[in-house]
């Protein structure tokens, strides 16, 4: 042997021992330093492990800091020169993406914080893992896989992708498991298929992948290619929500919250539903602002509520911006603000929630909002009612019969009601009043009863009161029916009508044609008294200072005397000062 010849096998062994020696330092915390720095002189001299070796450390940040410029660059020369594994994790890099503006060849000055998002490259990851899939690598087979059966159109390639994932699979990948299990699932196919699908994904499961187990628990609880099995599915959803599955962790406290199978613990549920909208699952933070609204296994929390709500409505969850605008309306949880109740009800409007539409025409009706904002709500009830939706109409009608971002005409709010009736009970309501008062049609009492009359069949409490109020008077064609419209006031008040609580008092009160029932009529009154109605406070200030119902008691009857005149009631003060001269002269 030539001593040339020596010479260079000499060098090669001396290399190759200087790799190993470089990537055992690599790997020992105390020497990673010394031994980065020995790599980065070997993959300088071209040897293809280093290069290899050195980009891995700059991505993983090993005894030097992280740089994604540094990690590619020499991942980039190792793949070119033919490194199999190189290859993989280049075109993972490029299916990951890159940064706008990212130059390898840059020094890594600003760092992660000043990236911006990455934009994956199909195309790129293609030609790289497409190099090493043929060179029998079965994870970048398998990634292969993924792109062409996840690509823009013109890559993708389903049928292709099933081969590299059934040879990555045979190869032992379990991300080959995985994307297997996923497209027998995907493509319409046999049970057979299915089952087949199914067992690829248990093997990925075995293996721990997250997804795999999303994926095994949808299966047992739709039933797939098998009978369903919710024990099975809430064990997989737990798995996955473990390992960081978002929607997976949403689903799981959906089942803790049911007892759908597995032991209800809402505790447990709440946790689950934070991790979740912590990581921006709006479903998740909706369900957690309907839990502390409700309340039902804990305290009602509104404040809680509120925030949970405008998280979730921040991620585009229609009905919790609706929520959001109602706790607004009400002041529950959050000061009172209309004007940002409506700003939530618009936003939940554009996501297609009909109901936030019609909270939105009643706000309008109250003068909440700009005239600008008026307008614009006009316009899309305008175009929602031309593409034939009800609700649209209703409240079109409404904006005209007001003048809400147009000029009041009462002739287009008929027109829009009735073609809104037959679908919105509301709709009736205004119609059986619009032909009362002969608004944009001429007068028709009998016309405005039967259509007061199918609006109260649907139990609407305005209609109901509305119509008893015509029986008691007699604008009826049949004339006066008192017995009916205390029938008809009692049922008003059962949905919760104030106005319905204290006329049905006033009817028992005596002076209509059904007995009178003081008692029955002082309850009534303090119904209606307690959720603010001026009148009925009146009313009970006066029974209970005169005893109609029984014994007198001239302590609570100053209390909602003096709430009466709170609410500009004259007549009270005049009952006030009768009670202090009544009392004055018992002393």
């Amino acid at each position: 042997m030539g001593l040339a010849l020596k010479s260079r096998l000499a060098s090669m062994v001396s290399r190759d021992a200087r790799l190993r020696e470089a990537i055992a330092q690599l790997e020992t915390p105390e020497d990673a330093v010394s031994g980065f720095t020995k790599l980065g002189g070997l993959a300088r001299q071209g040897n293809i492990e280093a290069q290899y070796r050195t980009g891995k450390a700059y991505l993983e940040g090993w005894g030097t800091p992280p740089s994604l410029e540094g990690g590619t660059r020499w991942i980039r020369k190792a793949a070119e020169a033919g490194h199999t594994q190189a290859r993989l994790v280049l075109a993972t890099l490029y299916l990951v993406g890159f940064p706008a503006g990212f130059d390898e060849n840059r020094p890594d000055l600003l760092g992660e914080a000043a990236r911006g998002t990455p934009v994956p490259d199909f195309g790129q990851a293609a030609q790289w893992s497409r190099l090493a899939a043929e060179e029998g690598l079965p994870d970048a087979q398998a990634l292969l896989g993924y792109v062409l059966m996840s690509g823009p159109e013109d890559i993708r390639d389903p049928e292709q992708a099933r081969l590299w994932y059934e040879k990555a699979a045979a190869g032992g990948s379990s991300q080959g498991h995985l994307g297997l299990g996923m497209a027998l699932h995907s493509n319409p196919g046999s049970d057979e298929d299915r089952r087949r699908g199914t067992a690829e994904l248990l093997l990925a499961a075995e293996a721990n992948l997250a997804t795999a187990f999303y994926f095994l628990a949808w299966i047992n609880e739709q039933g797939i290619a098998q009978p369903r099995d919710f024990a099975a599915a809430a064990r997989y959803f737990e798995k996955a929500a473990e390992r960081g599955v978002v929607p997976a962790q949403t689903r799981y406290a959906l089942y803790l919250l049911q007892g759908k199978g597995v032991k209800r613990r809402p505790d447990r549920a709440e946790t689950w539903l934070r991790r979740a909208a912590l990581g921006h699952d709006a479903e998740a933070a909706a369900l957690l602002g309907d839990l502390h609204i409700r309340g039902e296994d804990m305290s009602p929390n509104y404040l809680e509520a509120a925030t949970w709500y405008q998280l979730a409505a921040e991620l585009g969850h229609g009905p919790a911006a609706r929520g959001l605008g109602l706790l607004y309306l009400t002041g529950t949880g959050v000061q009172r603000d209309p004007d940002e109740a409506a700003k939530w009800f618009r936003i939940s409007a554009e996501h297609g929630d009909r109901v936030a539409d019609a909270d939105l025409g009643n706000l309008a009706l109250t003068g909440i909002g700009s005239e600008s904002d008026r307008h614009a709500m006009r316009e899309r009830f305008l175009l929602a009612a031309e593409k034939g939706d009800l609700v649209g109409a209703f409240n079109l009608g409404v904006c005209y019969a007001e003048g809400v971002g147009t000029t009041r005409d009462d002739v287009q709010a008929v027109y829009w009601m009735q073609r809104a009736a037959d679908g919105v009970v509301n709709a009736q309501y205004w119609l059986g009043r619009m032909y009362l008062e002969g608004r944009g049609v001429t007068a028709d009492p009998q016309a405005a009863l039967r259509w007061l009359e199918k609006a109260a069949f649907a139990r609407m409490p305005e209609a109901l009161t509305l119509l008893a109020q015509l029986l008691v008077s007699g604008q009826t064609p049949e004339g006066r029916d008192h017995p009916r419209a205390f029938s008809l006031y009692s049922e008003a008040a059962s949905l919760g009508s104030v106005e319905a609580m204290f006329s049905a008092g006033a009817m028992l009160g005596g002076g209509h044609d059904i007995p009178a029932n003081r008692r029955e009529a002082q309850r009534w009154y303090r119904m209606a008294a307690e959720r603010g109605h001026g009148l009925a406070q009146l009313m009970l200030g006066r029974y209970l200072k005169r005893g109609l119902a029984g014994e007198t008691n001239p302590v609570e009857a100053r209390i909602w005397l003096e709430r009466a005149r709170a609410q500009g009631l004259e007549e009270a003060s005049e009952d006030l000062a009768r009670l202090d001269r009544r009392l004055g002269a018992r002393g």
